[in-house]
């Protein structure tokens, strides 16, 4: 007959009655360690551990690669029951009760009414289940004599089906005395918030979170390969968004709805420039955002066109650029690196993809500037940009809005073109470099040679200044001259 044992372990979403008993009885405490033997799924200990306690566990199926660790108290609930031979179960609570320094908890189902399912079928000196697992239904007296037996320790009932057997004789008496001078009361714990309920699917909620913050929004069954397992294991795809509101800050989830809500406005701006497409030709996906973001591809389209024709005010534009947080911004102009135009804001996106629209991708440049009251942008193309500490503008191709026309402008050959300083405003903290770059500024700030009446913009303005100060440069570290 085939046995599954792993089959046993079952969910828990608050203290398992054994633990519970110990809790109210005194016998765990937070400055106790507790060692599960034969933790399942480890739901009590993700409780506990929510509750500041020191607690590891071990599971032949579950949690085969933990150690079996010695403890103040150590659990064996319900284990002995789904052994199937008696050597073994001697052998198993031999060992759990070897591992324990103050108190072995041992729990096992009882022979009762309540415990017999009509399609049970005898084996050996238990049942087998109709999922395949043994269990070994206990009289209570049969468990503590067995418990006895075993260990040659007296075993103190704590419940039907529970014991607690000492190996702290002063623990053992306080216990004792406790039950006689006085009835404790088990104080119940808040009702668990829904990170303890849920606190061992983490791993599928993390996937359910970065689907989610892909789309912006709850997914819908298609959308999400999991959504099987998200029904089976916690209920629903909607109650699944609420408990991830509660494992991961709001403003994550938040932002990454925003942030999805302006990509498509972005998008919806930018189709004005092509024919615009049927609904019946977008992808499932972009159909359950207009109607989840917008109401109606109709209204969302209309969204779209206003803000494309808000990227063609220069006063917005301007205002845009001024409130822009990230990016160089000069007196007339707002200059960002190529790699991070999508950080900008939405109109100020929708005027970059206007220029792109026109002109497409400029793949050598790497730096571009948006002109803020001239209707112009251009692109820009910096020699070794990551390496140089300063490096030289090699061509700008730039885009008037107002003409329809472009212009290139080329400054390789030129003795004296403008060079950058300040490289880290140009892109955000993420960039591999920004901390290089920082420095460099800092460094440059505090030998006072950002002095820019002097037009350093210029790569012989700037050689002069640095001769002039006493600095070269190695790298991008500023170093005294010799």
């Amino acid at each position: 007959m085939s046995i599954s044992p792993h089959k046993t372990a079952i969910r828990r979403f608050e203290l398992s009655r054994p633990l519970k008993l110990a809790l109210q009885d005194g016998l765990l405490r937070q400055d106790f360690s507790l060692f599960d033997y034969g933790c399942g799924l480890g739901d009590d200990l993700n409780i506990l551990e929510s509750m500041n306690f020191k607690c590891s566990g071990w599971d032949p199926a579950h949690r085969q690669d933990s150690e079996k660790v010695a403890a103040e108290v150590v659990n064996l609930g319900y284990v002995i029951n789904v052994i199937e031979k008696v050597q073994d179960r001697v052998s198993v609570l031999s060992e759990a009760f070897q591992l324990s320094s103050k108190v072995l908890v041992v729990s096992a189902m009882l022979d009762v009414k309540s415990n017999l399912a009509t399609n049970f079928r005898m084996h050996g000196d238990g049942y087998v289940t109709s999922r395949g697992t043994f269990q070994k239904l206990y009289e209570q007296a049969e468990l503590k004599d067995f418990i006895i037996s075993t260990l040659n320790q007296e075993a103190f009932p704590a419940a039907p089906g529970i014991f607690y057997v000492f190996r702290d004789e002063a623990l053992k008496e306080e216990f004792l005395q406790n039950k006689i001078t006085k009835h404790i009361h088990f104080k119940r714990r808040e009702p668990l918030t829904l990170i303890e309920k849920y606190a061992s699917e983490k791993e599928l909620l993390e996937k359910f979170l970065d689907r989610m913050c892909e789309l912006g929004r709850i997914p819908t069954e298609e959308e999400f390969s999991l959504s099987t397992e998200i029904k089976s294991r916690i209920g629903s795809l909607k109650k699944a968004y609420s408990i991830v509101n509660s494992f991961f800050p709001d403003n994550l989830i938040s932002d990454c709805q925003r942030r999805r809500e302006e990509d498509l406005l972005v998008y919806l701006a930018l189709i004005n420039f092509r024919k615009i497409p049927a609904l019946k030709n977008l992808s499932l996906s972009l159909k359950n955002d207009m109607k989840i973001f917008f109401g109606n591809y109709k209204d969302a389209r209309e969204r779209g066109k206003e803000l494309l024709f808000q990227a063609g005010n220069p006063e917005l534009i301007a205002s845009a650029c001024r409130k822009s947080k990230i990016g160089k911004l000069l007196p007339e102009d707002l200059y960002i690196h190529k790699e991070y135009v999508d950080h900008l804001s939405p109109i100020l996106r929708v005027y970059v993809g206007c220029g792109n629209a026109f002109i497409g991708d400029i793949e050598e440049a790497n730096i571009i500037k948006i002109h803020m009251n001239s209707g112009k942008i251009s692109y820009l193309e910096y020699e070794d940009f990551d390496d140089n500490p300063h490096p030289r503008l090699l061509k700008t191709t730039t885009v008037m809005f107002k003409e329809l026309r472009m212009k290139e402008i080329d400054f390789s050959e030129r003795e004296n073109p403008p060079i950058l300083h300040r490289k880290e405003t140009l892109v955000a903290e993420d960039y591999p470099h920004y901390e290089k770059f920082k420095k460099l500024t800092e460094d440059e700030e505090k030998a006072g040679l950002l002095d820019h009446a002097s037009g350093i913009g210029f790569r012989l303005n700037w050689e002069k200044r640095l001769q002039e100060m006493g600095y070269t440069f190695s790298g991008h570290d500023l170093v005294p001259l010799k």
